[in-house]
């Protein structure tokens, strides 16, 4: 027997495709949870530019900015280094080990510093490096009356008068820059002029382009229990730590501070001496608290500020590093005196040192970094003039911070 086969049954429309999901079509808050796990600052910087939701995900929202800070140590990307008779400082790249994206910040900026103006006479001018913070190098150029405020990752030049020569006379000279990290516009430049007699402080602005000049003030009302006659004073650049400059040495028993939003000064008291101590610097832990750091015996001694049981600050000793192990497994167990190590700088918890070896000067000396949380030894590269480093660390790049991003 024969069966009709049925008809077939009519084909249903084929659904349209899912669309592809796009960067765009993520949120803002999506894309942070992104960008929140990504290894450092250039990492964040090259994947918030890929695109306009992107950059307005990390632009639009200052909580996240603070707490990728609070998780990224911004990197260090190098070292400028005055050298003899060069008319611009030198910069040393850092290269630990391969990285794209520290790699794409050096081959995009202008660490040559090619953009500092010459001579009007036609001559070079001499420019040399006086501080290095948040992104910008201060210069002063020794045969005009130019200092330089520069950013070699904008490529942003600022041109400023040098301070009055009347403040400057006779004194050990220093400047720190002053910037904001949320507001990128606007900065400032601390002059201090001091010696074992007193200090002076000057303050010129981006936006005003003139020096302020604060009173001279006398050592006997900062340091009271410090005399003219004492000979042991020795100036020395200050170091800046949340707002405020600090002066400190191996033998005193307090140190100069300035207030950078007043522009007073004032003292503090510092731990006790050790015997075999090196100078005492100051500088900032992981979370930005205030430390000291001195060298004893190739030992770095950790003091840091804060509240006792009854409330007070007072400085407390944190812990004791031995480097001379760790010195020796770097160096190839050459010989390190004391005197040979100096601390450089104490930046988000790390410090930067050099050595040099004096008996064999044309070995020159090792630029190192040392963690104070991991309590590791690096060594980052040769060096030949160890006394004038600067080390360059990565500032939160301008683009990233304006909360409002062109349609």
């Amino acid at each position: 027997m024969a069966y009709d086969l049925p008809p077939p049954l009519p084909k249903k429309p084929k659904s349209p495709p899912a669309a592809p999901t796009t960067i765009c079509a993520l949120g803002d808050d999506l894309l942070r949870e992104i960008f929140i796990r990504l290894p450092s600052l250039p990492a964040l910087v090259r994947a918030a530019l890929t695109c306009r939701s992107s950059l307005r995900a990390v632009r639009s929202c200052p909580t996240f900015r603070r707490c990728f800070r609070e998780l990224r140590s911004p990197p260090l990307i190098g070292i400028f280094i005055n050298i003899p008779d060069f008319n611009t400082p030198a910069f040393r790249p850092l290269r630990l080990r391969p990285d794209p994206d520290i790699a794409a910040v050096v081959r995009r900026a202008d660490f040559f510093l090619t953009r500092l103006p010459n001579n009007d006479e036609g001559s070079a001018p001499k420019w040399l490096i006086r501080d290095c913070r948040d992104g910008y190098v201060v210069l002063i150029s020794q045969n005009t009356n130019h200092m330089a405020v520069y950013n070699p990752l904008t490529r942003v030049l600022h041109l400023l008068p040098k301070p009055p020569r009347k403040i400057c006379k006779e004194m050990y000279v220093e400047f720190h820059v002053l910037s904001s990290e949320e507001d990128p516009g606007p900065f400032r430049v601390i002059c201090v002029c001091h010696e074992v007699y007193g200090a002076q402080a000057a303050v010129i602005s981006s936006e005003t382009m003139e020096w302020q000049i604060f009173p001279w003030v006398e050592a006997s009302s900062i340091e009271p229990d410090l005399q003219p006659e004492h000979k042991d004073y020795t100036a020395h650049s200050g170091v800046l730590v949340n707002g405020d400059i600090y002066w400190t040495q191996a033998s005193r028993a307090s140190a100069r501070v300035l207030n950078t939003a007043t522009l007073q000064f004032s003292r503090i008291e510092l731990p006790p001496h050790i015997g075999g101590q090196g100078a005492l610097t100051a500088g900032e832990t992981r979370d930005g608290k205030l430390c000291v750091i001195c060298a004893v015996k190739l030992t770095l001694v950790l003091w840091s500020r804060r509240a006792d049981d009854d409330g007070i600050e007072r400085w407390m000793l944190d812990k004791t590093f031995p480097l001379l192990p760790a010195i020796h497994a770097l160096t190839g167990n050459r010989p390190v005196d004391d005197h040979e190590l100096k601390i450089l700088a104490i930046v988000n918890g790390v410090v930067y040192m050099s050595i040099f070896y004096e008996p064999e000067p044309i070995l020159s000396g090792w630029f190192l970094s040392f963690c104070l949380e991991t309590g590791k030894l690096n060594k980052l590269c040769h060096v030949l003039y160890p006394d004038s480093l600067y080390p360059y660390i990565m500032a939160w790049p301008p683009s990233l911070v304006l909360d409002k991003v062109n349609p």
